[in-house]
């Protein structure tokens, strides 16, 4: 797909068809991330929430984030964005829109949130044909440049005993005499390698916790897979683990995925939490690949 550019602007369009709709909002509420694509020389992804809900509306909303990747902008530098949230009606030809900008920057690389459409009216309308939707982001810059707009399309499939979810426990008899950073040993999910990572923040004020893809070479040029991925850090004394989940798309491009500040270090040192009980801790990870998705 082309852009036409006018004089003084750009417009770049990256479009997100889901296959299998059905069965991602089988799995709940949640925010589930595209592939990253560029624009602009740094890297962006669309995060999209089937089950969203308003402040003080009980009806769930089809909703669209747009999320620059933190390695794409540095400390002093702000990115300014205006862009379009798109949502096709594949029976007419046509899409419904909602600007959006954001002033991107390191302590802010996601935007706010846009409620497309009622879940309940996307099934009954256009935009969800033979169980297959597609959304879209378009940006307004002032720029004269010539783009073309990816299209990437993502299988959701349903979970069975071939894809279901498979858990890895790393005991760490020490974690004092850890390096940082530091990798769990090797384990296997959906046929391919993994670790986790772990290591505190450059504050020293929090934990860094992270999945990692160890050959993303296997994966073909220009596709993915959606993983989702529960991270844990388990309560030794009261069974209360402090866990984070998410979606996300691993690729060539982008090998690992996590939260930076996972806990605090005060709380996770902090022995009446149960996380770390003389120098031992155990990390779990809960994985699944969720389907694969490929970008022309």
């Amino acid at each position: 797909m082309g852009n036409s550019c006018a004089k003084g602007s750009e417009h770049k369009t990256f479009k997100w068809t889901i296959d299998g709709f059905s069965s991602l909002l089988d799995k709940g509420a949640g925010w589930t991330c595209s592939s990253v694509f560029e624009f602009m020389r740094v890297n962006w992804c669309l995060k999209l929430n089937p089950k969203d809900r308003k402040r003080n509306d009980k009806k769930e909303h089809v909703s669209l984030k747009l999320k620059l990747m933190r390695t794409s902008v540095k400390p002093d530098t702000v990115i300014e964005a205006s862009f379009k949230f798109l949502i096709y009606d594949q029976s007419f030809g046509k899409h419904r829109e909602h600007l959006g900008n954001h002033s991107f920057q390191a302590a802010s690389t996601t935007s706010g949130t846009s409620c497309m459409i009622p879940l309940k009216k996307l099934k009954t309308s256009g935009f969800l044909v033979n169980n297959s939707c597609t959304f879209g982001i378009e940006f307004i810059k002032v720029a004269t440049v010539k783009t073309s707009a990816p299209l990437e399309t993502l299988f959701v499939t349903k979970m069975n005993v071939f894809n279901e979810a498979k858990v890895y426990t790393w005991e760490i008899q020490d974690y004092f005499a850890l390096k940082n950073p530091s990798y769990s040993p090797e384990f296997e999910v959906g046929r391919y390698r993994w670790f986790i990572t772990v290591c505190p923040t450059s504050d020293g004020n929090h934990l860094s916790l992270y999945l990692k893809m160890k050959r993303p070479n296997d994966l073909p040029k220009d596709s993915g897979n959606l993983v989702e991925f529960t991270l844990s850090i388990m309560d030794l004394e009261n069974g209360k683990d402090k866990r984070s989940t998410g979606r996300y798309q691993f690729s060539n491009n982008v090998t690992y995925w996590g939260w930076r500040k996972f806990i605090s270090l005060e709380d996770f040192k902090d022995a009446s939490n149960g996380y770390l009980i003389k120098g031992k801790c155990c990390v779990e990870a809960k994985v699944a690949v969720v389907g694969p998705s490929k970008t022309e």
